[in-house]
């Protein structure tokens, strides 16, 4: 059976001492992969990154704000202590609406010398984060 296209999207948005994320997905599922991509893209620019390791990241909560929170912590956390960026990102949602998830994350190490830096994030913070389930988006503010 052929993959249906993700419908996936991401990006950012300036706050007075802060950075947002914006995600949109046609599912919960979807939705969760655009805010970690859009969390890296942050970072580096996604397209220098390659999908050589796969990382596994679980996260819950107990509604989809708190676990969007969560993941996204989940993901900072790989990114700090082991220097790893995501290229490529699959979500499994659970319950409904989701209060837990399971992320296969695929990348590979900050590189220097291949990757552009780009923003450095320190903390996902639960200020004016938004997940609207029914409608596919979102929007987070993180520290940098």
């Amino acid at each position: 059976m052929p993959r249906r296209p993700r419908t996936r999207r991401w990006g950012s948005f300036p706050t007075t001492a802060d950075v947002g994320i914006w995600a949109r997905g046609s599912t919960p599922a979807e939705l969760f992969e655009a805010l970690g991509l859009g969390l890296f893209a942050l970072m580096t620019d996604l397209r220098k990154v390659r999908s050589r390791v796969e990382r596994a990241v679980s996260a819950s909560g107990e509604d989809p704000v708190s676990l969007a929170v969560a993941y996204l912590g989940e993901l900072l956390l790989l990114e700090q202590t082991e220097g790893f960026v995501a290229r490529e990102i699959e979500v499994r949602t659970l319950g409904e609406p989701p209060t837990a998830l399971i992320a296969s994350v695929r990348g590979e190490t900050f590189d220097p010398l291949r990757h552009p830096a780009g923003t450095e994030v320190k903390a996902i913070t639960l200020h004016e984060a938004r997940v609207d389930l029914p409608n596919g988006r979102a929007r987070l503010i993180v520290d940098i």
